[in-house]
């Protein structure tokens, strides 16, 4: 392969790692303060000691996940510079400062809150520790916001004119809330919040199987349940809105998802078939007539572009056709199987969480890393999607790489791979090592302030 193709994998290879641990730790920040505002809540009763023990469990995978986000996150962006130097160059302008307004306000505004999140507990006021919470999950929150939105610009660009191949900034109000900019935001968040749910619910199940759950896991269960029973409609409602953003922006993509080869009416909804870009048609196809202009257009006789209307502009079909039904595939079981929880969990509201069918149990740990999948599916099929282009209608993709030398990329993909893939094993065997091995929070109290200073 050549520089250009290695150092696409090896972008998507470090982009892959990265987003696994924000993923995780956008929502679960907030389901942290919800834990610790039920704490504050309830001081004094026995209920507090359980939300204790969840937000204490929790923290510390936290802390885990947002070391192993930030580390992968710097080796991410060196390749800017290294394998990528005409993105700056011709982009910067505009990419530089919001990728700038992430740093000055969330991650410093996470540097600085994290430290008393983690051990200010006994050390400062209840109230200081959960606003500490609060400020790190806004901060996460903060992040994604302007990573979002420097990629959603790249999606649909607004606000900037070219002067000597340069993009330069005209309206930041255009460029920041950019027109794919809210739909992108909202249908990440969610993911966020389902990706983080199903982790709590598949490790708290993995508790109650191996017997080492206590009164926190049982809470955190029902809270992550819960909220993925609500989110998941949520989510599949936010994708509508987007697909109809897509359809409008980039109709290049949503002829690849698709598989829709030339223009028609009434275009039908394939649900699974090979897509055969050679002869231009999906083979096998299994489709719904008039389907796919119902659901895009909301017209079953609307007429939508197909892949023929854009000669050398369009992506490759297949990664994005696929893609794009593991992701519905992976959300239409986290429904099912966030409904079935739910139902079975407020069924036995009055019963012991220990007595929840083991079907059940094993099936919440075979969901714990679903949205990881998903996450990568949809975002796969975000980025293919866009396709011969970094700036979509503007800037190929081709016009921005290096040009070293195919050997030297090679090794140096190996090297990400081979390290990724030892951290990915042990960031999965740590958190298992401690649903078997939970640490119980110890009393406050045990953290003395010290004593006055005798004058």
């Amino acid at each position: 392969m050549d520089a250009f193709t290695l150092s696409r994998i090896q972008f998507a290879a470090n982009i892959s790692f990265h987003i696994l641990f924000p993923t995780i730790t956008i929502a679960l920040c907030w389901f942290l303060v919800f834990f610790r505002m039920r704490h504050t809540a309830t001081r004094g009763t026995p209920a507090a000691l359980g939300w204790e023990q969840a937000y204490y469990f929790w923290t510390k995978v936290f802390a885990l996940t947002f070391a192993l986000g930030v580390v992968s996150g710097i080796t991410m962006s060196f390749q800017f510079g290294t394998n990528w130097p005409g993105f700056m160059e011709h982009v910067g302008n505009i990419a530089g400062p919001l990728l700038g307004y992430e740093v000055l306000t969330a991650f410093f505004l996470e540097a600085t809150f994290l430290g008393i999140m983690l051990f200010g507990r006994g050390r400062v006021s209840e109230r200081m520790h959960l606003v500490a919470t609060l400020m790190v999950a806004f901060g996460t929150t903060l992040s994604a916001f302007w990573i979002l939105s420097l990629n959603s610009w790249m999606q649909t660009p607004v606000g900037y004119e070219i002067i000597d191949g340069k993009f330069h900034a005209v309206d930041w109000l255009a460029i920041v809330f950019n027109p794919s900019f809210p739909y992108r935001l909202g249908h990440k968040l969610l993911a966020s919040a389902l990706t983080a749910g199903f982790l709590i619910a598949g490790v708290s199940a993995w508790q109650f199987i191996k017997g080492t759950a206590n009164e926190g896991t049982r809470k955190a269960l029902r809270t992550a349940i819960t909220a993925v029973a609500v989110v998941i409609p949520l989510q599949i409602f936010m994708g509508d809105l987007h697909g109809l953003n897509t359809l409008e922006h980039q109709p290049a993509k949503i002829a690849a998802i698709e598989g829709i080869w030339h223009t028609e009416k009434g275009a039908p909804l394939t649900l699974f078939g090979l897509p055969n870009e050679k002869e231009g048609r999906t083979d096998y196809a299994l489709q719904i007539p008039k389907a796919a202009s119902l659901i895009l257009a909301h017209d079953s006789d609307a007429e939508l572009k197909g892949l023929n209307e854009f000669p050398g502009a369009h992506p490759p079909v297949a990664p994005v056709f696929w893609g794009f039904r593991v992701m519905v595939g992976v959300g239409l079981l986290m429904l099912a199987v966030a409904w079935v929880g739910a139902f079975v969990l407020y069924s036995r509201r009055k019963q012991d969480l220990a007595t929840l069918p083991r079907p059940l149990l094993y099936t919440l740990v075979g969901m714990a890393f679903s949205g990881w999948v998903a996450t990568l599916a949809g975002w796969y099929v975000t980025e293919i999607g866009r396709q011969p282009y970094l700036v979509y209608g503007l800037f190929k993709t081709a016009d921005a790489v290096a040009p070293h030398a195919p050997a030297m990329v090679a090794s140096t993909l190996a090297a990400y791979l081979i390290v990724y893939g030892l951290l990915l094993v042990a960031y999965v065997g740590v958190i298992k090592y401690m649903a078997e091995h939970p640490a119980m929070p110890t009393p406050a109290a045990s953290h003395p302030a010290p004593a006055p200073r005798a004058v």
